[in-house]
């Protein structure tokens, strides 16, 4: 597996056969204070558990299911709470991208640019992501295999960037559940990229009635336990002070106060794995 995307975001970490990375961060920037807040609280619980941390933030949610859905507090002031954040608290940051054309508007104020599941088969938008030379993370489609997602990995390296990360996050079920199953990973990873299990959006009941994704948040630790134990290489994890209060996905996001415990746990799990 080639690490080059990882080197780049972590030139301090030496031996990545033993580590996992967090990608973490509320759904959408719902304002600068409480991004701020958040980003400093994840940066010192990694920082005393020793977790190499991306921090993540959607500037713009465009894929949403009813009209009146929050999106955002608007394109120009979200990038640039997430530039304020990058340079000042010194971590990389993440954010999502819908169109081929935000590749190149976005690329100045992130580390790396995320292409979601339902785009994840859209050859321009990961041609212009690639183009931009940034760290590229690729959501697996709910409709796609594990191995299928080579095609959507060479599009980016094929176009001159081997900066490449791909990301787990379930598999349709019927029309209003996700299924996660474990043998993706290593069949991502031999790829030839680091792979990661998103533990939030894989527990999300899409399609409700009521345009309101729901969730199974108690779930977040059963599904990171076994991503570590199978052998990810990072965790994607959505969270916020107040879940039950956030504009987007709150239904499916992890509590911040919960985060430090969960980790530690899971520094315990890889650890027992790195002594085999």
């Amino acid at each position: 597996m080639q690490y080059k995307a990882l080197e780049v975001l972590f030139p301090e970490v030496d031996n990545w056969e033993k580590e996992f990375f967090l990608i973490a961060g509320p759904c959408v920037i719902e304002g600068e204070q409480i991004t701020v807040e958040i980003a400093k609280e994840l940066k010192r619980i990694t920082e005393k558990l020793e977790i190499p941390f991306i921090f993540k933030a959607s500037y713009l949610k465009a894929n949403r299911t009813r009209l009146d859905s929050f999106t955002g507090i608007g394109e120009e002031e979200g990038l640039e709470i997430l530039k304020k954040i990058k340079d000042d608290l010194k971590i990389p940051v993440l954010t999502d991208i819908h169109d081929a054309m935000d590749a190149f508007i976005v690329a100045p104020y992130v580390d790396v640019l995320q292409i979601p599941a339902f785009l994840s088969r859209q050859t321009d938008l990961l041609v212009s992501a690639a183009e931009t030379g940034k760290v590229v993370n690729i959501k697996k489609g709910q409709f796609s295999s594990p191995e299928s997602m080579k095609h959507a990995v060479d599009k980016v390296i094929q176009s001159g960037n081997e900066q490449v990360l791909l990301t787990d996050r379930g598999t349709f079920f019927g029309y209003q559940d996700l299924v996660v199953d474990f043998r993706g990973i290593p069949k991502m990873q031999a790829i030839g990229v680091p792979t990661i299990m998103d533990c939030t959006h894989s527990l999300q009941e899409p399609n409700q009635s009521r345009g309101v994704t729901g969730g199974q948040p108690e779930m977040i630790e059963a599904i990171a336990r076994a991503a570590i134990a199978v052998g990810a290489n990072g965790l994607f994890i959505e969270t916020h002070p107040e879940p039950a209060k956030a504009k987007s996905d709150g239904a499916n996001m992890l509590a911040i106060y919960k985060m430090e415990s969960l980790l530690s746990r899971l520094k315990q799990i890889k650890s027992v794995i790195n002594n085999f």
